[in-house]
């Protein structure tokens, strides 16, 4: 798929040096929810970090190059520390697996990405205003 003048498809394997997107953790909750009740394809691996402030989704590398969703960063690795494989640790220091390698894709495709946090966005606005 080629959203933008970025090509987001997956290729196989889907990450060899994951770009990673970091989002708040109330909006990347919302978005791995949508993700998870979504038809087709869905969420892959996903940190926090230990504070509990930050979601981080892996994203195919290349992603950071276009990446321009409002409240979130997209982060190039070049692979740097960015070993994953089924059994790893996760490959940000202080931070942990909510969604582990193995258990998902290994990586989460940007345009759905994209979409869930503008649904998760909508969401938390409509929720934050009945209060």
């Amino acid at each position: 798929m080629v959203e933008a003048g970025m090509d987001t498809s997956v290729s196989d394997p889907p990450c060899d040096a994951c770009d990673v997107v970091t989002v708040p953790t109330r909006q990347g909750l919302e978005a791995v929810d949508i993700l998870r009740r979504g038809v087709g394809e869905g969420v892959g691996s996903v940190m926090h970090d230990d504070g509990r402030r930050t979601l981080g989704f892996l994203v195919p590398p290349g992603t950071a190059a276009a990446w321009d969703v409002p409240g979130s960063t997209c982060t190039e690795t070049d692979g740097r520390g960015m070993s994953l494989d089924l059994e790893s640790e996760p490959p940000v220091e202080g931070s942990d697996w909510l969604l582990p390698p193995g258990e998902t894709d290994l990586a989460t495709d940007p345009a759905v990405l994209r979409a869930a946090l503008g649904e998760a966005a909508r969401l938390i606005r409509a929720a934050d205003s009945c209060r």
